[in-house]
């Protein structure tokens, strides 16, 4: 019994100990592990602060236009606030704009790091509630309560509801992206709506036209302008949850060998940015948004064979 007692029982041994060279050796590979997950946190860090760029010039965009209600320029004391009080919705929209770029450069810089992940893409969307959606309906609202015409009450409201209406499409549309989103580049060659950066940059670019138009005395044409501006806002609103599909510009049509007259006439297109790029910008984003439904409606209504099965 006590034999077999002994034998249960565990031995104990004495703790080995380690050699200096191992110890060397072990603190050296902790280290570098260290070392290597203090760069992998310093590169993630900046999609992130990409991301919160394009929030901080939405909110930015909102700011200045809410300038436009003071009395005059003067009243602020900082030399930066008053020049872009002179021109208070031309600097909103270019504003937004920025946040445009912001918001493709932190996919690019997340893709680029092999770092897509739902933090990102959660905190991507929530910025750009602010800047394509929230910002535009707000310029667009002050545009027409300074320098549109003197309105009833029940028209006054129903431009408040538009820009309402705007806001919530936008919100609605990146919940929806959100849920069916896949990483990857290859699942961003096409949208299902317009996309909300398009809907904001075709509000704020035909902002920009209609503030053009209005520098140079073209009183009639920015009071038509102001008039269309709530019709942009609505239809831009409902593009963005429609079922109508946009391409990617880029993805689509500028990555990977193109043809040489398509190369001529991007070249083109930037030409006309450099010469004139807010009549270039407000047709542009203009007739990005109208291709969705033109295209739509051409294969809904294009006169088909005998026989051909319905789209």
């Amino acid at each position: 019994m006590d034999a077999d007692i002994n034998a249960a029982a565990p031995s104990h041994r004495p703790p080995v100990t380690p050699s200096p060279h191992s110890r060397r050796e072990h603190r050296r590979r902790r280290m570098r592990r260290h070392g290597r997950r203090a760069y992998v946190r310093s590169v993630y860090f900046l999609p992130s602060l990409a991301t919160l760029g394009n929030a901080v010039c939405g909110f930015g965009a909102m700011y200045v236009a809410a300038m436009a209600d003071a009395h005059g320029p003067l009243v602020f004391r900082d030399p930066l606030t008053r020049a872009l009080a002179l021109n208070p919705f031309v600097a909103a929209a270019y504003l937004v704009f920025v946040a445009m770029v912001f918001d493709a450069l932190d996919g690019r810089l997340a893709r680029f790091t092999r770092h897509t992940t739902d933090f990102g893409g959660q905190l991507d969307s929530l910025a750009d509630v602010v800047s394509f959606g929230a910002a535009p309906a707000f310029i667009a609202l002050q545009v027409f309560k300074v320098q549109g015409p003197d309105v009833g009450v029940v028209i006054s409201r129903l431009i408040w509801a538009i820009g309402a209406l705007y806001f919530s499409c936008a919100a609605l549309r990146l919940a929806r992206f959100n849920v069916s989103n896949e990483h990857g580049e290859q699942h961003h060659f096409s949208f299902l709506g317009l996309p909300s950066p398009g809907a904001g940059g075709a509000v704020a670019a035909f902002i920009l036209m209609q503030q053009d138009l209005r520098s140079n005395g073209f009183e009639a044409l920015s009071n038509l302008c102001i008039w269309l501006l709530p019709i942009i806002v609505l239809a831009t609103g409902l593009l963005m949850v429609s079922g109508i599909r946009y391409p990617h510009v880029v993805n689509r049509y500028l990555r990977g060998k193109r043809s040489l007259a398509r190369l001529l006439v991007v070249l083109g297109l930037i030409l006309l940015l450099v010469v004139w790029h807010q009549y270039t910008l407000g047709i542009g984003m203009l007739a990005y948004a109208l291709m969705g439904p033109a295209s739509w409606a051409y294969v809904k209504f294009r006169p088909r064979p005998p026989g051909a099965p319905a789209a």
